[in-house]
């Protein structure tokens, strides 16, 4: 389970370094991934945004792979999807 207190860590987290490497570092719980955000299906909902970065759970619930999440409830990590600037 993540919780909104702790994605809003996370997203103060990645304003300062969003490499993946030191927010597992940081965050040595939660599993990390990054893509850009429009790799990721629309029918996921942002679970919080941060200047250039859209927060998406994932879950590894299934036992073998990591899958997108609404649902903080069973999420384990977090995707951190570089926003795309539309021009």
């Amino acid at each position: 389970m993540i919780s909104p207190a702790q994605l809003a860590q996370v997203g103060e987290a990645t304003l300062l370094d969003a490499r993946v490497a030191a927010l597992r570092q940081r965050f040595p719980e939660l599993h990390f991934s990054e893509c850009s955000e429009d790799d990721v299906s629309p029918r996921y909902k942002a679970a919080f945004s941060v200047e250039g970065y859209s927060l998406y759970l994932i879950t590894g619930a299934s036992g073998h792979c990591l899958e997108l999440t609404n649902d903080p409830g069973i999420a384990t990590g977090i995707l951190i999807a570089s926003q795309v600037d539309d021009d």
